[in-house]
């Protein structure tokens, strides 16, 4: 029975993969408002119903990827080192992500990730549907503060902060990307606003929240 399950549990990943991997395909070759949810499935070899069963919008298909990350910054939060604040641990994690040219950063000249990107951020409604995502990132933060006895209103105003600082360094360093420069060349600029964004809120909010204790 477990076996059965695995293999209907892969069964299932395979095919959420290659739905998304066949839409992002139609949408940067045609453009996002110029394919149908009935031509992914098609594209795709399987029913709308089904395709829906795995994505609830036409959106999804593309943000997917933001699931695998929604816990990120309540992760890098929760596990952080004795004696760090949040802000030095989220701080921390995203120069660590622009010197490894991840793509959570923004940092990245790679032209599937730049062309992945455009069509994020010049898309209406994926820009709309992104709030989704990032919404659920702030209430899993907001979660792990509440666990350190931050108050409830406390906790979601600072996991905005996180959340919001996260991805606004993320799309000014795509606008760098997507201006010409390359990764190499725009780093400087967006270690320095980095820097300067956590250290605006490390002016607020080190004194509202806990360091983690040994």
């Amino acid at each position: 029975m477990a076996n059965t399950t695995g293999l209907r549990e892969s069964k299932k990943l395979r095919t959420r993969r290659l739905l998304a991997a066949t839409a992002l395909e139609l949408f940067l070759e045609r453009g996002f408002d110029e394919v149908s949810v009935a031509d992914v499935a098609a594209a795709a070899e399987v029913s709308k119903p089904t395709l829906f069963r795995y994505f609830p919008s036409k959106e999804d298909l593309v943000l997917d990827r933001f699931a695998d990350h929604q816990d990120e910054a309540a992760r890098i939060v929760r596990d952080r080192a004795a004696g760090q604040t949040p802000v030095a641990a989220v701080r921390g994690h995203f120069l660590d992500a622009l010197a490894a040219g991840d793509p959570i950063a923004g940092l990245c000249d790679h032209p599937e990730v730049v062309a992945y990107q455009r069509l994020l951020y010049t898309t209406a409604s994926l820009e709309a549907r992104l709030g989704h995502y990032t919404s659920r990132e702030v209430e899993l933060l907001a979660a792990v503060l509440e666990a350190e006895s931050v108050a409830p209103l406390a906790a979601r105003l600072a996991a905005m902060h996180l959340v919001t600082v996260r991805h606004e360094l993320g799309r000014e360093n795509w606008r760098r990307i997507s201006a010409g420069l390359s990764a190499a060349e725009a780093q400087p600029a967006a270690v320095a606003d980095a820097e300067q964004a956590f250290a605006m809120l490390a002016d607020g909010l080190d004194a509202a929240l806990p360091v983690r204790r040994p």
